[in-house]
């Protein structure tokens, strides 16, 4: 056989030894991820509900899903540990802005700055007169459509 004929079988073996070395490497992660489980941390299921880790045991997980609920899971069913400031976000909705942490040095600029040409003249955008013009003539015929009465379909509320 030729190098030529092999080379498709060749191709083939890499790409799925690639594959499949991706694969247990994004389940080495995972199974690293439910490891590092701790009481106190907010997870999502695999089901998408949050709540918080109150035990972890060497299979399961006791998680509290609310005031008085208690849950017990497989840990293969903890689909993701969340960070504090990210549970905190989805399930209370409680945002942290770090921009509302900082303070001026200058009070000024927390005010809008006044331009000098605020006047509320109107801001020309380049029309011609002649453009104009035309807009009269459309809006003539439309005010002289507005007077006739409508048409309808038949349905009428005299009778």
């Amino acid at each position: 056989m030729s190098l030529v004929t092999l080379l498709p079988f060749i191709v083939l073996i890499g790409a799925m030894f690639l594959m499949t070395r991706s694969a247990k490497k994004k389940q080495q992660q995972a199974a690293d991820m439910r490891n590092q489980m701790q009481p106190g941390s907010g997870v999502r299921t695999i089901g998408g509900m949050y709540a918080t880790v109150k035990e972890v045991n060497e299979d399961t997980v006791l998680v509290d899903a609310g005031p008085g609920v208690e849950l017990l899971f497989a840990k293969n069913a903890i689909g993701a540990v969340l960070s504090d400031d990210e549970y905190n976000r989805i399930v209370h909705g409680i945002e942290h802005d770090l921009k509302s942490d900082i303070v001026p040095d200058d009070p000024s600029s927390l005010t809008a700055p006044e331009s000098a040409d605020s006047d509320d003249t109107p801001v020309d955008l380049g029309k011609n007169d002649a453009d104009e013009e035309p807009a009269a003539e459309t809006t003539a015929a439309e005010t002289k459509a507005d007077e006739e009465p409508k048409k309808t379909d038949g349905d009428s509320d005299a009778k």
